[in-house]
């Protein structure tokens, strides 16, 4: 059994959780052994490194020294997470490329009694490893419902393939590894030539008239192409182009209702385990027609769970800005 240490990061036990439960799902059937990082934190996603460098990278790096700690037989942390897999790889690779940073981290991680030696792990992304580790003839070994007449845009957005310190993927603008895994499990995979193109990350929060034009691009491709689904690997992927694509198409007046998932779902399908148990359903632009293709039935939609109460004394979330040529709702406040 292959050996791993795993960071999960934030977003797989919460808008991410779909990843996560088909996951844990298929990770017997292919011999995948991932011993999770005790007491991990955030990587701090994409904003944190735009204030101030030496926190930011400590943030991170604790995460490495945990797992350097910790690793019993491995060297090689995984993410499935493209944030936090660029997060982490940056992070050990500027610890050496700049070594007064690394002596700045290093005593920020002492006052906890840490410390990272840059280099001591290989930071891998989940997709890498089943690819190359795994391997696509164990994976296509495994499959007993393959997707056969299933159209996929395989989408892997901006971060896992740049800037590739280790030279891991097939090439930076068009890697083939996620159309590889697809085509391993019997599905249909589209050429789509935008499958590392930007989702817009947190535009969605500061420009969304930006986000929006990314999101459209991206699913009006794929539509193009007449998928029947993208399947990601980003969590920030996913949730942009399904939680926004009902805004995007309110903005420029179209009707897109293609549903994004994530791969390793596509992975437990094809491995014969039920929908109800990979995640399905979670989804907001639902996969069922989808499913029904390929003769699965879908899950029924889980319903949108009711917000967690606020602490005392927290301060309110400002709401996103509108679209420059859209109005702020009335009471809303937007400079």
């Amino acid at each position: 059994m292959n050996k791993y240490i795993l960071y999960p990061g934030c977003s797989m036990e919460s808008s991410a959780r779909a990843y996560y439960d088909s996951l844990k799902a298929i990770t017997d059937i292919i011999g995948l052994d991932l011993q999770e990082i005790e007491d991990w934190n955030c990587c701090g996603a994409t904003e944190y490194l735009g204030i101030k460098l030496t926190p930011a990278y400590a943030l991170i790096s604790r995460n490495l020294a945990l797992a350097a700690q910790q690793a019993d037989g491995t060297r090689t942390v995984v993410a499935p997470c493209s944030a936090c897999y660029l997060n982490l790889a940056k992070a050990d690779y500027y610890m050496q490329e700049q070594p007064v940073l690394g002596q700045h981290v290093n005593e920020a991680l002492a006052a906890g009694g840490l410390s990272y030696t840059p280099g001591s792990l290989d930071i891998r992304h989940l997709l890498d490893v089943l690819v190359y580790d795994v391997g696509l003839d164990t994976i296509k070994s495994k499959v007993v419902r393959p997707l056969t007449g299933l159209r996929v845009a395989p989408y892997l957005g901006c971060m896992v393939p740049r800037p590739d310190y280790e030279h891991r993927w097939s090439d930076y603008e068009y890697p083939v590894e996620l159309d590889l895994l697809l085509n391993a499990l019997g599905a249909e995979v589209i050429e789509f030539p935008l499958k590392t193109e930007c989702c817009g990350g947190h535009m969605t929060q500061i420009s969304p008239d930006t986000a929006f034009e990314l999101i459209r691009r991206l699913v009006s491709a794929a539509d193009a192409h007449q998928a029947d689904l993208m399947a990601t690997l980003c969590p920030m992927c996913q949730m942009n182009l399904d939680a926004y694509q009902s805004e995007t198409n309110k903005y420029f007046g179209t009707s897109f209702r293609m549903p994004v998932i994530f791969f390793t779902q596509l992975m437990g399908l094809a491995f014969g385990l039920e929908a109800k148990d990979l995640g399905f359903g979670l989804e907001l632009v639902s996969a069922r027609n989808a499913l029904a293709k390929i003769g699965i039935e879908h899950p029924a939609e889980v319903p949108a769970g009711t917000a967690r109460p606020k602490k005392d004394g927290s301060l309110p979330m400002p709401a996103p800005l509108p679209p420059r040529n859209m109005p702020a709702e009335k009471g809303k406040v937007v400079k």
